[in-house]
């Protein structure tokens, strides 16, 4: 093959596999080296940072309520639920009047539906 140019430079021999996993294995043991690095690092900022707002809380006398968090702390109290308030008369199927309508409501008169009416 005269007259043909490579792109890139034609090797004698290639490397020995032995080398190629010896970078591999010495390459992952630095990144792994480097995310111990970094997440110390990170723990470190927060810690900093979060001892630098607690300082400034204290220093300008702020309340969680000023902070933008509310005073109450635990769960939102969750609705009893309510009495089926329309049936489905073929299927028997309830709905209590909450929520998204079911199927068989859509674009009916939710009045003929009505239990006990």
């Amino acid at each position: 093959m005269t007259g043909v140019t490579m792109p890139y430079p034609i090797r004698a021999h290639a490397e020995p596999r032995e080398q190629l996993m010896a970078t591999y294995k010495q390459l992952t043991a630095q990144l792994e080296k480097l995310h111990k690095e970094v997440a110390i690092a990170q723990q470190k900022e927060i810690a900093a940072v979060i001892e630098d707002i607690k300082r400034k809380i204290v220093d300008y006398d702020l309340t969680a309520e000023e902070l933008g968090f509310s005073a109450r702390r635990g769960r939102s109290v969750k609705k009893a639920p309510l009495p089926p308030k329309y049936r489905d008369p073929k299927t028997g199927e309830t709905w209590s009047g909450r929520g998204r309508p079911p199927g068989w409501l859509a674009g009916r008169n939710k009045e003929r539906f009505l239990i006990g009416a």
